[in-house]
């Protein structure tokens, strides 16, 4: 009986102490001088940014953390969390990562080493060298190590490939059971990222391994790793707790859009179940304008105006958590009008 042939994931050993300027292609064509058409080589960030010069130098008698905490402002577009001096934030590449993805191990105590500035760009020109060297056509992927949300330990993920779709996509097809698959895409680079770790290791000076025996499809439109990024409407956890109310800025100039009575309505009503130590009565109107008055009910007391305070923080917070801009207006009360002020809500003005 035949077995399967399967899956076979095979390190590359012999490699050098990668440097700027280095010749990383060079390197892995000496290396691996038995890579075949359609093997996978899975290379780790540190070294492409070794190579790209894409380190940090920590100054004699600096102190390593404090110029850590700089690299990580200087490449984070957005704080997503922080606790400490933990920050998990959004690189410009679109990564939502610890620390920006600068990597402090296994790395002289005078360097830090960031993400590749574009890791699909490395991997496609490996990918190319590699091909003038050897004459094979093979796939290239940059894997990093990466936390994932709720769960501990860490994992090797892509941050760049060429070569070789991020994503398979089974939508639509039909599992044995006869069930259409509506969401289901796989995230095969890093699957191979992962796997590929397995014989690297953290401690192995293995930079660099090969998967060999998987079958993909061909790459008409290399797009490297972006569809694997999710954000803007499909970032269902946009912040950190810590970081809805730092994070929320008033908007000068809104564009309307549809829904904000009800969103309004409904924050209140999240606000109201989560302070129920603060009964404020309120009426709003308007709707479709991108505007609602707020009124109290009750003669504007300092304790009214407090507990109102405190119910439009909770509103405001709530409204930023579901994708609203806004801006509060407080108009007070002249003549005893019940008018305390207007919110508005809607998107930024592009």
């Amino acid at each position: 009986m035949t077995e399967p042939a399967g899956i076979g994931i095979l390190p590359v050993r012999g490699l050098p102490e990668f440097t700027a300027g280095d010749d990383l292609a060079g390197a892995v064509a000496a290396a691996a001088p038995w890579l075949a058409d359609g093997d996978v080589v899975v290379v780790t960030s540190k070294v492409v940014s070794k190579v790209e010069g894409r380190v940090v130098p920590v100054p004699p008698g600096a102190d390593r953390e404090a110029v850590r905490q700089r690299a990580v402002d200087d490449e984070t577009v957005r704080v997503v969390a922080r606790r400490g001096p933990l920050k998990i934030v959004e690189t410009r590449h679109g990564w939502v990562v610890a620390a920006a993805g600068i990597d402090a191990s296994n790395v002289p105590g005078d360097t830090l080493v960031l993400l590749p500035e574009d890791a699909d760009a490395s991997a496609r020109a490996l990918r190319g060298r590699l091909r003038e060297l050897l004459g094979v056509d093979v796939a290239v992927v940059v894997s990093d190590t990466f936390g994932r949300t709720w769960r501990e330990g860490l994992t090797d993920v892509a941050v760049g490939a060429a070569g070789i779709p991020a994503l398979v996509d089974h939508r639509g097809a039909v599992d044995v059971h006869g069930n259409r698959l509506e969401t289901t895409q796989v995230a095969v680079v890093d699957e191979l990222a992962a796997a590929a770790d397995l014989v690297k290791g953290k401690l192995d000076g293995v930079p660099v391994a090969v998967v060999r025996g998987l079958s993909y499809p061909a790459v008409a439109d290399d797009a490297g790793t972006r569809p694997l990024v999710r954000l803007g409407p499909g970032d269902l956890f946009p912040y950190g707790s810590r970081d809805l109310v730092p994070s929320r800025r008033p908007a000068a100039d809104l564009v309307p859009r549809d829904g904000d009575r009800e969103a309004v309505a409904d924050a209140f009503r999240v606000a109201s179940a989560a302070l129920p130590e603060f009964p404020v009565v309120l009426r709003h109107g308007g709707g479709g304008d991108g505007v609602v008055d707020v009124h109290l009910v009750e003669r504007a007391t300092t304790t009214a105006a407090l507990n109102l305070g405190a119910l439009l923080g909770a509103v405001v917070v709530q409204l930023h958590a579901e994708g609203w801009a806004t801006r509060w207006e407080p108009v007070g009360t002249p003549g005893g009008s019940s008018l305390v002020g207007r919110l508005w809500l809607g998107s930024p003005r592009a």
